[in-house]
This record gives C-alpha cells, structure tokens and sequence, in this order.
C-alpha cells in the first residue's frame, strides 16, 4: 500500500477581490501619470524659457538697430528677424507637442477617475442599504478612493488648462515681466496643491504598494 504524506501547507495570501484589484492597479497608474507629468512638465519649462529668452534677445536687438539708420543695419535687421521667426516657430512646435502630451495624461487621469466611480456605483448595487461595508484594503471606504481620484484629475485638468493659456499667449507677449510671470506659473503649477502628492502616497500606502 503506498503511504502517503502529509506536507506543511503555507498560507497563502488572500486574493483580492476584482474590484479591490482595480482600484491597486489605478494607484499605480496615478504614480506612473503623475511622474509623466512631472517629466513632460520640466521639459515644457524649459522649451517655454527658451521662448521668452528669444523674445528679450529680439526686443533688445530691435532697441539697439532702431537707434541706427544705415542701409546695413536695415539688413541686418531683416535677417535677424527671419532667423528670429524660424527659431520662434520650432519652438512653439516643441511646447505645443509637450501640451500635447500632457493633455493625453489628463484625459488619462479623468478614465481612472470615471473607472472608481464605477466601482463605487457596483458596490453601492451589491450592498444595497447595508451599513457595514468592509474595505477593500485597509481603513479606506471605497468612496474615498474615488474623491482623491476626483480631486486630483480635477486638479490637473485645471493646471492643464493654464499651460495651455501660458503656451498661447507666451509667444505674443513683449513684456518681460509678463513673460516671467508666465514662466513661474508654469514651473509651481498654482492648481496642484501641495497636499496632492501626499493623497497620492497616501492612496499607494492604503492599497500596498508602499510598505506599512
């Protein structure tokens, strides 16, 4: 008779539900956006710096050819401004491919949006008026997930918003104050508080993907 035995059996670690399993694979998400975002951003920084040097650079050189009245300043003058007008144009190219980007990161941000809001809903259905909900991780209601996905895409969507006014305008604009201005809005994006990276650590946290 052939003996048998019996093996230690390990524990395994409970499997997450599907609904749990989304709301982790959106946190993850999040981070990976917002990183996107951060990078494209600095590179829309200094692409859009370099415009508002181009603009200084020319506003200078017209002050200094206007003040001379020779036939070569007056080439001079019309040679510097087509290199002026291709340098400015490729420029603009490059910032408008960066808005570009970042607007597909935000339409990004509000489908993780809309997706918690649907688990929400189907949860609302399978409890129906039931009090006790369990979480799907820690301590977090599963509404709550879904108003930290809100806040943030809301956020973005604003600061998103504001590059593109900044992009529109920056290339027009003769004033170097006003061009500063633009630069320091675009690089401490006023509509993204500073409490929305901690809601995002604080949301990986809940979900396991930072250590407790």
């Amino acid at each position: 008779m052939e003996a048998k035995t019996l093996g230690i059996v390990t524990p395994r670690k409970p499997v997450l539900s599907v609904s749990a399993r989304k709301i982790k694979d959106n946190a993850a998400d999040w981070h990976n956006l917002i990183l996107k975002w951060d990078s494209l951003s600095d590179a829309g920084f200094a692409t859009a710096s370099n415009i508002a040097n181009l603009k200084v650079s020319l506003l200078s050189k017209e002050k200094v050819e206007l003040e001379s009245s020779s036939p070569a300043a007056g080439e001079e003058e019309e040679k510097t401004k087509l290199e002026y007008d291709k340098g400015l144009e490729a420029l603009c190219e490059e910032l408008q491919a960066t808005l570009d980007g970042l607007t597909k990161i935000q339409m990004k941000m509000e489908k993780l949006s809309s997706t918690t809001k649907g688990i929400c809903e189907l949860e609302d259905y399978h409890y129906r008026e039931e009090s006790t909900r369990p979480p799907l991780f820690h301590t977090w209601p599963t509404p709550f997930f879904y108003e930290v996905s809100h806040r943030l895409s809301n956020a973005y969507k604003k600061e998103l918003l504001l590059k593109q006014t900044i992009g529109a305008e920056l290339a027009h604009t003769a004033d170097r104050n006003l061009s500063l201005t633009y630069l320091s809005m675009w690089l401490h994006q006023p509509y993204i508080e500073s409490d929305s990276k901690l809601q995002l650590e604080s949301m990986l946290l809940e979900t396991g993907h930072r250590a407790l």
